[in-house]
């Protein structure tokens, strides 16, 4: 059987032990903005695809959606080695890639131009890359590409999709916005709100406010977050970490603080925004990525520059 998975090591950057770091894979659209040559390639072809981008090797692709959340977890990385050079709990990022490596030359090239710390870049000529995911230990995927994040969730692997945007690169701390249902949470309630209304979901909240949550497809990454997190002091931790849900803090506030609590997953702020829009307060946060499983809260956040990820 013919090799699928082309993997080409970075020696520039210190390769991480997978079994302790917080691996992030990222697709080539996720990172850099390639719509231009995604629609040659769609239009066109592969060859066409393939000529295009050796015929441009050296000219560094505009970063793209999840740039500015990759520089930031290079920040926390540095961060994390200054105050202890021997730790191994560290984030880890690697490509993954349906370009072939001739064609991928460009991203490599790319990546080295604005310093990125990739340590892997993963050429995979497979239609399902995501089965390459758990042996490399992948703890988050961001993809452009909608079957690909659902396969990952499929998969076990928390997983988001990424839409092409204009993205201001907010400063460090690296910070996280998740939703809560459906996202940090299970979407238990969501569902007894779709059959019997507010009414209905209050009740049930009310009635199972002992009982936590149950997870959520972001819960794992989360978790792994917030142990990064815990090594710092609240004040000197180069990680912030938000949640920013549609639901009232009065009536369904305390069930998902006591959840939180139970994980032992540290949140830094949590807004309960009783259905008012989420745009206003991702404004003022300023994340370097927001996760959320609602379509019109993704356009919200687009709409004031939040780079955003949709957990379908």
């Amino acid at each position: 059987m013919a090799e699928l998975e082309s993997t080409v090591i970075n020696t520039n950057v210190k390769q991480k032990d997978p079994s302790t770091a917080l691996v992030i894979a990222v697709t080539t659209r996720a990172i850099f903005n390639l719509e231009e040559e995604h629609k040659l390639y769609l239009e066109k072809g592969k060859e066409e695809y393939t000529r295009h981008q050796q015929a441009n090797l050296d000219k560094p692709l505009p970063p793209g959606t999840a740039f500015a959340f990759i520089q930031a977890v290079q920040y926390v990385n540095k961060k994390i080695l200054e105050s202890n050079p021997a730790e191994r709990d560290l984030f880890d990022i690697l490509v993954l890639s349906n370009n072939s490596p001739e064609s991928g030359v460009r991203i490599i090239n790319s990546a080295k131009h604005y310093g990125l710390e990739i340590s892997k870049f993963c050429f995979v000529s497979d239609e399902d890359s995501t089965q390459y995911l758990k042996s490399h230990g992948v703890k988050l995927f961001l993809s452009a590409d909608r079957t690909d994040v659902c396969n990952a969730l499929r998969r076990g692997v928390s997983a988001a999709l990424v839409f092409q945007q204009e993205v201001q690169a907010p400063s460090t701390p690296l910070r996280v916005v998740f939703d809560g249902d459906a996202v940090l949470f299970s979407d238990e309630t969501d569902q007894i709100f779709q059959e019997q209304g507010l009414e209905g979901a209050v009740q049930y909240e009310r009635a199972m406010e002992a009982i936590p949550i149950g997870e959520g497809p972001l819960k794992a990454f989360a978790m792994h977050l917030g142990k990064m997190h815990k090594k710092f002091g609240q004040e000197k931790s180069p990680i912030r970490t938000y949640l920013v849900t549609a639901c009232s803090g009065r009536d369904m506030g305390i069930r998902a603080i006591k959840t939180l609590r139970e994980w032992g997953l540290p949140i830094d702020e949590a807004f309960f925004m009783d259905g008012a829009p989420k745009g206003p307060i991702l404004a003022q946060i300023q994340p370097h990525i927001f996760f959320d499983d609602g379509l019109h809260n993704i356009q919200g956040a687009q709409n004031v520059g939040v780079p955003s990820a949709w957990v379908p």
